[in-house]
């Protein structure tokens, strides 16, 4: 499976149930990668999409514990085995961060963008850069929206 993340400096990854900046060239790429592939995300996540709903294009995997939640367009799985029965290997983790904890170690890659700023943060993605599991690529241009910069680096998982 595969991971797809956007971090602060502090690899922050959200505050008060939101991502923490929006990044138009980022979300571009976000749905260039995940286009056709599944995705795998908690139920808070996806009240983030716009509308609430699950995203087009890409088969929705949705953990949540509430027996009553059933988006349209969304499969909901209450366990995380009944979840992991069901996802294909080029699915995408997309989070948040308990969903991004329990299956970092059922991937193999992670797509990370990383913003060179610090934000107010209250949940946190796990630090590759000091995880000898993980190697980096290098890392992409640095890019710049409304002063904020940042570049994407892509890491492969080298033991198991």
């Amino acid at each position: 499976m595969n991971v797809i993340v956007a971090v602060d400096e502090n690899w922050g990854i959200g505050k008060d149930g939101d991502q923490l900046i929006y990044l138009r060239e980022d979300l571009k790429r976000f749905k260039a990668l995940t286009m056709g592939h599944p995705l795998i995300l908690g139920r808070k996540t996806m009240a983030t999409f716009p509308g609430g709903r699950p995203l087009k294009g890409r088969r929705n995997l949705i953990l949540s514990r509430n027996p009553d939640f059933a988006p349209e367009g969304g499969e909901v799985y209450h366990t995380m085995e009944e979840l992991l029965a069901q996802a294909p290997e080029d699915a995408f983790v997309i989070g948040g961060a308990s969903v991004y904890n329990a299956l970092i170690g059922q991937c193999d890659t992670a797509y990370v963008t990383k913003i060179q700023k610090e934000f107010p943060a209250d949940c946190w993605f796990p630090n590759l850069d000091e995880d000898p599991a993980w190697q980096a690529e290098e890392p992409s241009e640095v890019m710049e929206q409304d002063g904020v910069r940042y570049c994407y680096v892509t890491y492969h998982r080298v033991t198991k």
